[in-house]
């Protein structure tokens, strides 16, 4: 049987307070000072990698995009962009750019002619 508690003090400090207003679930900052939301871009070479991938796919032909030096925001949208100018389906995963079908050649070109430094990966 459980004993009963009859005081605050009883339960070991702080029970709940809202000094600090909402938290973040991730990091456990206050909503003001929190780290999660602020656009990080991922570090490498500034070189965007484009390949043709079928392995692990079932027999599906994929063309990924890697290296793409932006922000998560900004990297879904241009995720969006490029399935939009292929003309096919695709995903955003992990900040790799998956692309249903093979369109290297046409990634390449529209990835250089938006400013970024494009090359054929792989065989």
């Amino acid at each position: 049987m459980a004993k009963k508690i009859n005081s605050l003090s009883g339960l070991g400090g702080l029970v709940f307070s809202t000094d600090a207003g909402r938290h973040c679930p991730a990091c456990s900052q206050p909503q003001d000072a929190c780290i999660c939301s602020q656009a990080t871009i991922p570090e490498g070479d500034g070189i965007a990698r484009v390949r043709r991938e079928s392995k692990g796919r079932g027999g599906k032909t994929v063309t990924t995009v890697t290296g793409v030096p932006l922000a998560a925001a900004e990297l879904k949208e241009l995720a969006s962009a490029l399935k939009r100018r292929c003309g096919t389906g695709g995903a955003l995963k992990e900040g790799v750019i998956e692309i249903q079908g093979d369109h290297v050649q046409l990634l390449i070109d529209e990835l250089t002619k938006r400013g970024f430094r494009a090359k054929k990966s792989g065989g």
